[in-house]
């Protein structure tokens, strides 16, 4: 086999060359793979031996997409487009031998060959959507053409997969191979040869997009439904546009449009912090003190204590991986409903087709019940989800220091105590960590792991890989009150809370957020949690504007009144007449003038705040990066991905104007306004906290 380059290689067989790239680890069309392909294609094509060409990959995958470390910088020839125009314009077919997953660039690679093969267990899509753009080199025009238009659009805009049996149907695939790949490949070519198949391009082949031609009302509806579902997004509009294009006009054209989508998005904001998440996500495993290849400890076994909301989410968590599960609880009944829960759950999934009964039953035998610590003797792991009261988890955590194994990690779901208080109860403070799982724990991606002072490194390890196996996004973060997530959060709820009483309503003030990108505001929040969470009917005496919700029976959308009004049987907010005059008589009671707040003003009072609590917390080395910051909230509060999460949004306002803005409230408010030592830092050496270094 001849080197081409040093991720491609090309070797003869019969008269077939192959053309093999190893890139590892996906295989990206890095610029060494693009010049592969080039100078191999250049190399058949003047070899008379040559009759057909087969491009495969080594290792797990095909082609799974672009490079998209050369997103952003100066492109490096050969493009993608001449690799292309070699393949497609080819006097010689060449064949794409597909494994694993053929994604993105990877797809628009395989749809210019002339015939496709791969494997039975191959996947196929164009993702883009998911960096928050659109494929860009001929995916939107040449996948409507042989899948059809609104296939095409829902694996460009929704930025789905199919498998080979769909794929066959279509006939995006021409033959599914058996046993080994390439050796299958090669005799398919060798059949295209002797049969004097024709040389088929996909841009050609028309037939598939004929009907769709001038019926603007299916794009309108695509339109409609993605707006609804990636409300906010850009990108799956551009993708809808780029289809639409490639019906409705030539392909000379539709790539043409393609690509000026393309640049539009890759130059845009939300691209950017697209992007910047997806490396974020994969950032938050590298721990520096913590070196990869610490050794881990075993996680055959998991005990949970306490079967509720939280428990039992946990506790699906890990029987959806295959992890046996023992969850404890103080009487029969409790249990009970806590199974009976995670059982529903589960055959609630089962009903939208997601999993098999069989699955749900599988899941089930993995969860066991009890009524006593002493079952936890031999677990690896047990992880307590009790109520917020540091007085019980340490009784829990003595008691677990006298019943489970040397080695099991103790670990508490505490959505803000003091874990090293925690870990003072044991004999073992080295074993003791906090996984705070979001609620609903079987739905939210986030666990936030809290080392504390004694933590071991393999504890952390183990943790941060358990989180990783249970299909969460881990981030390790320090000990403070609210660890990160609610710690920042409790900045915006100040402020939002002094702000009804200066004269914005909640409706003004939830539009507002609900405009920016998340998915409800405060206050539709607090309604859908309880207000009464926290809230002592017994020890309530009106001091505050929730008390005194609380005490008139305004308790949220459990009683269909809260700060919001509720129809019964539904959650749609409806603006209350008596809140507002609540809020009103609370503030003169309270001798607060009230004005007209703008909008402008309410975002910022809500988020400039957070990013400089985020500053704080990077000071005080509670998180490990600003990015850890940006994947707490986007997978912990529902901050909009599009927007990179607060601190990389503050560097796209610009740390400077997010100063002078606090300064300015400062001299009106008072010191809660003072900006922290960093924020002022970098605003002034004009750095963003993308600049930000240990």
């Amino acid at each position: 086999m001849a080197k081409i380059t040093e991720v491609v290689d090309m070797e003869k067989q019969g008269g077939v060359a192959v053309i093999m790239i190893n890139n590892p680890p996906v295989n990206a069309l890095s610029v060494g793979v693009r010049k592969g392909m080039v100078d191999g294609m250049k190399a058949a094509g003047g070899d008379d031996s040559v009759k057909a060409v087969v491009i495969a990959c080594g290792g797990r995958t095909f082609i799974a997409g672009a490079d998209i470390t050369e997103f952003g910088k100066a492109p490096q020839e050969p493009g993608l487009d001449v690799a292309f125009d070699l393949i497609e314009n080819s006097a010689k077919p060449v064949i794409a031998a597909m494994h694993g997953t053929a994604l993105g660039g990877g797809l628009e690679t395989a749809m210019v060959c002339h015939y496709r093969v791969s494997t039975p267990s191959a996947k196929f899509g164009q993702p883009e959507v998911n960096l928050g753009l659109i494929p860009g080199a001929g995916g939107t025009q040449r996948l409507p053409r042989i899948v059809g238009v609104q296939k095409a659009i829902d694996l460009c805009a929704g930025g789905g997969q199919i498998g080979v049996e769909e794929a066959l149907k279509e006939g995006l695939i021409d033959e599914m191979i058996e046993g080994d790949l390439v050796a299958g490949a090669v005799a398919f070519a060798k059949k295209v040869i002797a049969e004097g198949r024709p040389l088929r391009k996909i841009r050609d082949r028309n037939e598939k997009i004929e009907a769709a031609k001038g019926k603007a009302e299916i794009f309108a509806e695509a339109r409609k439904a993605y707006g609804k579902s990636k409300r906010g997004f850009e990108a799956p509009q551009a993708n809808i546009d780029a289809v639409e294009a490639a019906v409705n006009q030539s392909f000379e054209d539709g790539i043409k449009k393609e690509r000026e989508l393309f640049m539009k998005l890759m130059t845009g904001s939300q691209s950017a912090a697209q992007r910047h998440v997806f490396f974020a996500e994969r950032e938050c495993a590298k721990i520096p003190d913590v070196p990869a290849d610490t050794p881990q400890l075993p996680v055959n076994k998991v005990g949970i204590i306490g079967a509720g909301t939280m428990g039992g989410g946990i506790a699906m968590n890990c029987a959806n991986v295959g992890i046996p599960v023992k969850i404890m609880e103080v009487n029969q009944q409790l249990l009970d409903k806590g199974l009976g829960v995670c059982r529903r759950n589960y055959e609630n999934t089962a009903s939208r087709g997601r999993i098999t009964m069989d699955d749900v039953e599988k899941r089930m035998s993995l969860i066991k019940g009890t009524l006593t610590l002493d079952d936890f003797a031999d677990v690896d792991m047990v992880i307590e989800a009790v109520y917020e009261n540091m007085d019980l988890k340490k009784e829990i955590f003595a008691k677990l220091d006298k019943i489970c194994k040397p080695g099991a990690i103790l670990g508490s779901n505490t959505s803000g105590l003091n874990i090293n208080e925690i870990a003072s109860a044991t004999s073992r403070p080295e074993s003791v960590i906090g996984l705070h799982f979001f609620s609903p724990a079987n739905v939210m991606r986030l666990l936030e792991v809290v080392r504390g002072e004694k933590t071991a490194k393999n504890v952390i390890a183990t943790s941060m890989a358990f989180g990783r196996r249970i299909q969460k996004i881990p981030a390790l973060v320090g000990v403070c009150q609210g660890f990160v997530g609610n710690r920042m959060l409790r900045q915006r709820g100040r402020e939002t809370q002094k702000m009804i009483l200066e004269g914005a309503l909640p409706q003004q003030i939830d539009k507002v957020i609900f405009d920016f990108g998340f998915a409800m505001g405060p206050f539709a929040m607090s309604d859908l949690s309880g207000l009464d969470i926290g809230w002592k009917r017994g020890e309530s005496k009106g001091e505050t504007l929730r008390d005194r919700l609380c005490e008139a029976g305004r308790l949220g959308q459990k009683t269909n009144a809260g700060y919001y009004d509720y129809q019964p049987g539904s959650r749609t907010p409806i603006p209350s007449p008596l809140v507002e005059k609540m809020i009103k008589d609370y503030a003169a009671e309270k001798n607060i003038p009230q004005r007209a707040i703008t909008d402008d003003e309410i975002l910022e009072k809500s988020l400039y705040p957070m990013i400089n609590e985020g500053a704080q917390i990077l000071e005080e080395g509670i998180a490990i990066r600003p990015s850890d910051i940006d994947v707490i909230w986007i997978y912990g509060y529902n901050w909009p991905i599009y927007r990179g999460g607060p601190m990389f949004y503050a560097d796209l306002v610009g740390l400077k104007k997010i100063y002078d803005k606090m300064l300015e409230f400062q001299a009106r408010e008072g010191d809660i306004w003072k900006p922290s030592a960093l924020l002022e830092k970098l605003a002034k050496e004009g750095k963003g906290f993308k600049d930000f270094r240990r």
